[in-house]
């Protein structure tokens, strides 16, 4: 099972639409896939159709259960999309740091369930909140590779910038070193401002940059809008074409990753 968390401390740059996007296209390839919600906000929650102020069966009950995931037996979400299931958020997860952060062992909950749920998936894809607490620190965990869309301007940058620090100094103190491949997103060839800020990602990140990018697609916004990935309604538009695309690179890595570890296992 393969474990990606997409993760941004800044909003607006296209992380939930990059767990949408992976994980309709992860299924169409007969993968089981379960996405989860561990932003309070809720986005991709709502995305499919259910409000995260009523759900249940929620990553908030999960915390709130200790991890314990007998409750949640056949109750994961199903989707319109065929094998892609979704734990959903609840607007609750806002208050788990204040609540449960002290409590030994909350570090690992997201891990530990993962673990029992093993067998039914293939891939596992996170949308992680904006903010460090115990859910990002679950997410850091838990995954096997993190995901940082960036939008394609000098603000984004900046963000960047910070939040690297900030998972390079959380993954330090926990003993893990997920990989990271950074995306950039909402890149619009028209623009002066899109071009220098691909550059700079360019320079300041050859090794963890992903060599292309994901344009600008207002039929992503369309497809939001109807509660389906953008996949399933115009599969060869840019964006699709360009996240099939990112999803081969990040197919075929794991694949040596895979081979490198068998060869050093033997």
């Amino acid at each position: 099972m393969e474990i990606w968390a997409s993760s941004n401390q800044k909003g607006g740059v296209g992380k939930t639409t990059t767990v949408v996007t992976l994980g309709a296209l992860l299924a169409e390839q007969g993968n089981r896939v379960l996405v989860i919600d561990l932003d309070p906000h809720g986005s991709l929650t709502s995305y499919f159709g259910l409000d995260p102020d009523t759900t249940q069966a929620s990553v908030a009950d999960l915390f709130e259960l200790s991890g314990n995931t007998s409750p949640f037996a056949n109750r994961l979400s199903a989707t319109k999309v065929p094998n892609l299931f979704l734990l959903p958020a609840s607007t609750r997860q806002a208050t788990l740091d204040r609540r449960l952060a002290n409590q030994a062992g909350m570090g690992l909950i997201l891990q530990r369930c993962l673990s029992s749920w093993g067998g039914q998936f293939d891939h596992v894809l996170l949308d992680c909140p904006p903010t460090l607490g115990v859910l990002m620190v679950n997410a850091l965990a838990a995954c096997d590779r993190i995901l940082i869309p960036v939008q394609t301007d000098f603000l984004a940058m900046q963000g960047l910038r910070r939040m690297r620090h900030t998972l390079d100094m959380v993954a330090h103190s926990m003993s893990i070193v997920p990989c990271q491949k950074i995306i950039p997103t909402f890149y619009d060839h028209r623009t002066r401002a899109s071009q220098i800020a691909l550059a700079d990602l360019q320079r300041a990140f050859p090794n963890d940059l992903w060599t292309s990018f994901i344009p600008v697609d207002t039929k992503f916004r369309d497809a939001s809008r109807r509660g389906l990935p953008l996949s399933m309604m115009a599969p060869n538009t840019h964006g699709v074409r360009a996240y099939r695309a990112l999803l081969q690179q990040l197919l075929h890595e794991v694949e040596l990753n895979n081979i490198s570890r068998y060869q050093e296992a033997v």
